[in-house]
């Protein structure tokens, strides 16, 4: 007789009819290294020998416990085996797995720490019943958080794996009896909801012995199980005070977490079409699966592997023929439900992991036919019927060279071979000299003669849809490419044509800070300071004096003048628009201005008024005429050098003054001399901050009234000793012009573009995406809606934090180059062409300073989007004479398709078309190149960058959040959604400055 002092831990073992392996499974307890063990084995109504071999085993060794009672089930059992327990940790084992005899040495360390619940979980194999061994099989990070969201949607340990407290077992009620699958599911689940914590043990000690007739192969108890779990994880959720509607993508739905379990047990089991349909009916509610198409491929092969008892992915490429029609049917089954396009999806991705494990081996997977090309044995691929996608991983010898994806038209010559492999793969070293040499002129000239005919039927007009249709269709059935070589027929892929490449910094050299203009433009070709001014008068009221905005600074400036003023000077008059007011109010007033020409018009403009005379004076150079009351001097003195020389010209008009005469003076906040508040952009070295500490500093000048608004200020001194000092604070005029909005700089300190430019390169760009600007549409759109106010607050976030915008076009060319990027670029995107982007979205871009490009859906331009008609009412779409207007004003068109299909819902041919015509309505609207392409939805696969490149397309943008890399697909750029149902803090999170100012 084996005994032991009181047990460290204690195995609880439900065992039915398992007379044939409990010696095995105890033997592995016997073997451990450590021996304060018990086994508590419950004979489940066995209705073998199970309870004489018990009773024999437990004969020869005291920690062996057992107990009989009826079948209830494996969750029943262990409950009373759990009642019997005399250890403090529990672990549950099947009475055909066993333990590597490390087990407890290994995991008992770990458990103890019971300062607050721990459950402590290992790695397992999988056994076959002929004794091989399967790939070993982890558990996710189930640490913190996780642990609930990866339990509330699967089963994440295998249940002999883990090790936990006996108190937290009986704390939660133990096992939910009534369930015959998918009990230690549940169990985990509520203990994660119990606080419990979960680590992990990275060492492979568990065995799982795979056997037919367990109820793990029994369908329809699986999915039923798995309903009951995950409606508990949806109410313990609520219970918890969780959100259980979550769109973080580490929690699943409540039905997406069912659909996984059917996915799983259906492709384990190879379940039969009628049996799939039998299962969906056992579902709630039939989820979407799209968004969640790798997971799906995912499940289905470690279901596959599970159920073919296969080592591992590459084994299923052998046995593909009996699974492929199981994966059919269950694909059909979820595209049924789901967004257009997402088996094709699913299948891609599944052919792609497959292949991904076999280089070498060729073979089809419904529409995806992939093929293991040795470079050094080119030979003809012959296209199977129903394959529109090909995937040829590239190798020489056992070195794997580089994968390609994309459309497949007809049968791959070895000619086609080598075009693919040279011009899209960019592979021809690999291949032997002589295979390169014999194809390359024959299918270079057959190239360029069909892409001629494509382009010819695109740039005529007349019935361009039908002959498009034909030359796609007889194009891609015959082969584009003919190669004398071997006289067969291939899809070699028509070539782009390429634009030359530039310097990085040549697509955006119009947003460099030096090309910004404002009251700091100075003609580059002026050499002195008089020639500069009469080049900036050469254009009247270069300023737009009678703006709002400029109208409102002179009556502010005017209500500073005090009464019975006798002599006035203004300095700068410019074209006279505000002497004309001025010399209503005082005595005699001379006007002066650097510009002879500025003089002539102001000389014209107030020729009525009596009292003015106007001069050409250069007031810092020239001397000033003294004796004066009263003294104006706007919007000039930003232009003096430095401080020293503005400090020098302060003085000389402050000797211009007489006693108690006055100065007025206005000028801008700019942002380089105040960097914390609100100001303009100009390069000029000083703005109303320093003249006014400079004036300030005057001994003979007091500062008496001031007229502070957000933009600008307006002072009176007096040449006095001492004065009071009044301030009033007032609004400027609005609206403000465009050319007057677009220099300036909202809100507190932030990054000087200027500075960025200089200092800063990247290597990835945000690529943001929008869709409305407005206030109003329905509710269940409102992701997708930003509120104008909120969009001007995130424009000027984005100018204040130094970005400039790049085109879709430039951000191709500066992506092909792969070299980094000078300053902060972004790209501004806006997706349907939506009305409101001209009433809402364009003035504020505009008056940012800002580009972007819009992606129009041609056919349904000057309609509604009736694509989202089951939220609402659709919202309108630009017309053709509002797209050509703001393509005038410089806003970029791109495509957005025709139609507003998904592209994954189309097959080749209708796909081609569709993008071909799309982007030929745009050129003949606008009569300018169309390049670029935003996908209805992001909706892209394996076939589609290829294809769009086949319609002239340069870039192309998907829905895939991320920022666009330099080495990314140029034809499948990510982009960051912006989304209108978020607080205003996560735009300046998702920009990576989550503590910036916002607003």
């Amino acid at each position: 007789m084996v005994t032991a002092p009181r047990p460290a831990i204690s195995f609880l073992i439900p065992a039915f009819n398992a007379a044939a392996t409990l010696a095995d499974c105890l033997g592995s307890l016997k073997n451990q290294t450590i021996t304060s063990w018990q086994a508590v084995v419950v004979d489940d109504g066995s209705r073998d020998e199970t309870w004489e071999v018990l009773e024999k085993i437990a004969r020869a060794d005291s920690r062996i416990t057992i107990h009989r009672q009826q079948n209830g089930g494996a969750a029943a059992a262990r409950n009373a085996a759990a009642e019997l327990a005399l250890a403090p940790l529990l672990c549950m084992l099947d009475a055909d797995d066993w333990l590597d005899p490390a087990f407890i040495e290994t995991m008992l360390p770990i458990a103890k720490d019971q300062s607050k619940p721990l459950i402590a979980h290992c790695s397992y194999r999988r056994v076959t019943a002929d004794g091989r061994m399967l790939k070993i099989e982890d558990a996710p990070d189930l640490t913190g958080d996780r642990a609930i969201s990866e339990l509330s949607s699967f089963c994440a340990l295998a249940i002999h794996t883990a090790v936990f407290p006996r108190s937290l077992f009986k704390q939660i009620g133990g096992m939910d009896a009534s369930l015959q699958t998918c009990e230690d599911w549940d169990l985990w689940l509520r203990m994660a909801f119990a606080e419990a914590r979960f680590q992990s043990v990275d060492k492979c000690l568990a065995f799982y012995r795979m056997k037919e007739g367990s109820l793990s192969a029994d369908p329809v108890k699986m999915v039923r199980d798995a309903v009951f779990v995950t409606k508990r994880a949806q109410a313990l959720q609520a219970e918890h005070g969780l959100p259980t509607q979550r769109e973080d993508a580490a929690w699943l739905t409540p039905a997406l977490s069912q659909l996984r379990m059917l996915v799983w047990v259906a492709s384990a089991n190879l379940c039969p079409e009628d049996h799939l349909t039998e299962l969906a009916r056992i579902l709630p509610e039939f989820p979407d699966a799209s968004g969640s198409e790798d997971l799906m491929a995912l499940v289905i092969l470690h279901g596959l592997q599970t159920g073919r008892l296969v080592q591992n992915t590459a084994e299923l490429v052998d046995v593909i023929d009996a699974w492929a029609p199981t994966v059919a049917h269950l694909l059909s089954l979820i595209e049924s439900h789901s967004f257009p396009g997402t088996a094709r999806k699913i299948e891609q991705l599944i052919a792609w992991r497959l292949s991904s494990e076999a280089l070498s081996r060729s073979f089809r997977l419904g529409r995806v036919q992939t093929a293991g090309v040795d470079a050094r044995h080119l030979a003809p691929i012959s296209k199977a019927a129903e394959a529109d996608t090909l995937l040829l991983q590239l190798s020489s010898g056992q070195e794997h060279i580089g994968t390609h994806v994309g459309p497949l038209w007809g049968d791959l010559s070895v000619g086609a071979l080598v075009h693919l492999i040279v011009r899209e793969m960019h592979a021809g070293n690999r291949l032997p000299a002589p295979v390169t040499f014999a194809y390359a002129r024959d299918w270079s000239s057959e190239v360029v003669r069909n892409y001629r005919g494509f382009l010819g039927i695109l740039r005529r007009g007349g019935r361009r849809r039908g002959r498009l249709r034909r030359l796609v269709r007889s194009t891609h059935e015959n082969a584009l490419i003919k190669s004398s070589a071997d006289g067969g027929r291939n899809n070699g892929p028509l070539p782009s044509v390429a634009k030359p490449v530039g310097e990085p910094h040549s697509a955006v050299a119009a947003e460099h800070p030096e090309n910004q203009t404002g009251k700091n433009a100075v003609p580059s070709e002026a050499v002195s300071k008089e020639e500069y001014w009469e080049r900036v008068f050469e254009r009247p009221d270069p300023w737009n004096y009678l703006s709002v905005y400029e109208q409102v600074k002179y009556e502010q400036t005017l209500s500073l003048v005090p009464e019975g003023i006798g002599k006035a000077l203004e300095l700068a008059c410019a074209e006279g628009i505000f002497s004309a007011k001025l010399a209503r109010k005082v005595g005699t007033l001379t006007a002066t201005d650097i510009s002879r020409r500025a003089i002539e018009r102001a000389s014209q403009r107030c020729r009525e008024s009596h009292n003015a005379e106007f001069r050409v004076l250069d007031f810092a150079g020239d001397d000033i005429p003294g004796g004066q009351d009263l003294i104006v001097c706007s919007e000039v003195l930003y232009y003096m050098d430095d401080e020293k020389v503005l400090e020098r010209v302060c003085r000389k008009i402050a000797a211009a003054l007489k006693p108690d005469g006055y100065l007025i003076t206005a000028h801008a906040h700019l942002r380089r001399d105040e960097p914390d508040r609100t100001g303009f952009d100009w390069s000029n070295p000083f703005g109303i901050g320093t003249i006014r500490k400079i004036l300030s500093e005057l001994p003979e000048l007091a500062l008496e009234e001031t007229i502070e608004t957000e933009l600008y200020a307006i002072h009176r001194f007096r040449k006095r000793e001492t004065s009071a000092h009044t301030t009033r604070v007032e609004s400027h005029g609005v609206p403000l012009e465009t050319d007057v909005a677009k220099h300036i700089i909202w809100g507190p300190a932030g990054v000087d573009r200027a500075a960025a430019w200089s200092n800063e390169t990247a290597t990835s760009v945000p690529v943001l995406m929008y869709h409305r600007i407005s206030d109003e549409g329905p509710d269940r759109l409102r992701r997708y809606r930003i509120a104008p106010d909120v969009f001007r607050q995130q424009m000027q976030f984005l100018r204040r934090q130094g970005y400039y915008t790049l085109t879709a076009d430039g951000l191709a060319e500066l992506l092909r180059a792969g070299k980094p990027i000078q300053g902060r670029p972004v790209v501004l995107t806006f997706d349907d062409a939506y009305l409101d982007f001209l009433a809402n979205a364009f003035p504020i871009l505009a008056e940012n300073g800002f580009g972007a490009d819009v992606f129009v859906v041609t056919d349904k331009v000057g309609g509604r989007s009736d694509w989202d008609a089951s939220y609402g009412e659709p919202a309108a779409l630009m017309s053709w004479n509002d797209i050509e207007e703001l393509h005038r004003q410089g806003v970029r068109f791109g495509s957005h398709l025709a139609s507003h299909r998904p592209a994954s819902a189309l097959d080749n041919s209708a796909l081609l078309a569709e993008a071909a015509l799309s982007r030929n309505m745009l050129e003949n609207r606008l009569g300018a190149a169309v390049s670029s392409i935003a996908l209805p939805y992001g909706s892209t696969d394996f076939r589609v960058p290829g294809i769009l490149a086949e319609a002239g397309y340069e870039i192309g943008f998907t829905t895939r959040p991320a920022k666009a890399e330099l080495f990314d697909n140029v034809l499948s750029l990510p982009r960051l959604e912006v989304r209108g149902d978020l607080p205003i803090k996560a735009f300046a999170e998702m920009m990576g400055q989550a503590e910036a100012f916002i607003g």
